[in-house]
């Protein structure tokens, strides 16, 4: 979620779908942002005119904040209603824009132990956060936020910032709002207390919603609002425009939930990975040669030059997904010393000569561990042969790879 948008009418794709699906169960828990002009209905009746289907219901309370929310039963009670696809959660107007570390110990933590309750009802629920406008002319109470342009900057980093902390999509009406006022300025979003959402506003939210949840464009949709035509025509075609936005916003199909992803860290023949995957609770590796594991976030060394194909595959109680990487080993030197060190073979023996403490194990062909030796000493060392054929690997004090060798006798 760190990218740049930048938002002009060639990014509208109108009729294109990106991996939509036909019917979403959707709960909204915020206040009269949501409920002014009853934004769940017009979701619905929107999604209806494209051949969608949405389930929609609302916990919804008059300048209700998350931490409301927390301490309010009916809150859970609506969270524990059905298996929601998707659980909207929206602050109150105001707080995420207040001083960093305000929202930090007023706002952040609420909102982690709402999205902790949406996942412990149903972990394959999806939690998206409703990205709020700045009020018309900003709030006047702090300088940071007395403008629109100000106030809705703030808005849309805290509720990034809610999303990252725990890998949530966002709905960024505040983005696709701030468009509308740039290069509409004519359509009135708002009522006149400047805050809360005129029809048109509601349509470009609910507009917004559909885009983000089905990941497909709202364009021609023949319910407007009540809006004519004209407008709603432009209303949509700006919320379409965030198709070109959904990783910067999160915007994943909400029937997969899990997300396959990993990141790789080599030092000679050794690699670790770390799962970097959304929404797993088991882990499936394949190496590429014959080795698996089923930890979250193993080390492997590899025995043999070559490419090698690392494969990961994640599930949940929701579903399964692979990810894939290749790495290519080169570092392995069978023949020669390295940083001083030799290696030689004799009947029922091999010495070790190095000029600096080493460490050395020896595994069997299939890469089962025979014995591990501390050189500590530089010098001449003579180590028994415990197995017919095998591969010693030699590494210094800092675990790096100094010399691996087929040993034959």
């Amino acid at each position: 979620m760190k990218k740049s948008y930048l938002f002009t009418l060639l990014s509208v794709l109108i009729g294109i779908s990106v991996n939509a699906q036909d019917s979403i169960s959707v709960l909204f828990i915020g206040n009269s942002y949501v409920y002014t002009n009853d934004l769940p209905g017009t979701l619905s009746q929107l999604a209806t005119s494209l051949g969608k289907t949405t389930t929609v219901s609302s916990k919804v309370n008059g300048g209700y904040t998350f931490q409301n929310h927390t301490n309010d039963p009916q809150t859970y009670t609506a969270i524990h209603q059905q298996a929601w696809d998707v659980v909207v959660l929206q602050a109150q107007s105001q707080e995420p824009s207040f001083p960093f570390s305000q929202v930090t110990t007023n706002t952040l933590p609420y909102s982690t132990q709402l999205e902790d309750s949406v996942k412990a009802a149903n972990f394959c629920s999806n939690v998206m956060y409703f990205m709020t406008w700045g009020r018309q002319n900003g709030d006047p109470q702090w300088d940071s936020i007395n403008t629109f342009d100000k106030m809705n900057g703030r808005l849309h980093d805290a509720y990034m910032r809610f999303a990252d902390s725990v890998d949530a999509m966002v709905s960024p009406v505040g983005v696709v709002w701030k468009y509308v006022r740039d290069n509409h300025p004519t359509i009135q979003l708002y009522v006149g207390d400047g805050s809360h959402p005129s029809p048109a506003g509601t349509y470009l939210a609910a507009c917004t919603f559909y885009t983000g949840l089905f990941r497909s464009s709202p364009v021609g949709s023949t319910y407007l609002g009540g809006l004519d035509l004209a407008t709603a025509t432009i209303l949509q075609e700006a919320s379409a425009m965030i198709l070109d936005s959904l990783d910067e916003f999160n915007l994943h199909p909400v029937d997969q939930p899990t997300q396959a992803d990993f990141t790789m860290l080599s030092s000679g023949a050794t690699v670790d990975v770390t799962s970097t995957s959304q929404f797993a609770t088991e882990w499936n590796w394949n190496f590429g040669d014959g080795d698996i594991s089923s930890i979250e976030n193993p080390t492997h060394t590899y025995l043999s030059n070559g490419t090698y194909m690392i494969r990961l595959i994640t599930s949940s109680v929701c579903n399964a997904d692979t990810m894939q990487q290749s790495i290519t080993i080169n570092q392995l030197d069978l023949n020669e010393a390295l940083e001083g060190v030799f290696v030689k073979e004799f009947p029922g023996y091999f010495e070790v000569s190095n000029a600096a403490p080493v460490f050395v194990e020896i595994f069997t062909v299939d890469g089962k561990l025979l014995q591990t030796e501390q050189l500590l000493t530089a010098g001449f060392h003579q180590i028994e042969k415990k197995s017919t054929m095998g591969i010693i690997v030699i590494k210094n004090s800092q675990d790096k790879m100094l010399k691996i060798r087929y040993i034959n006798y």
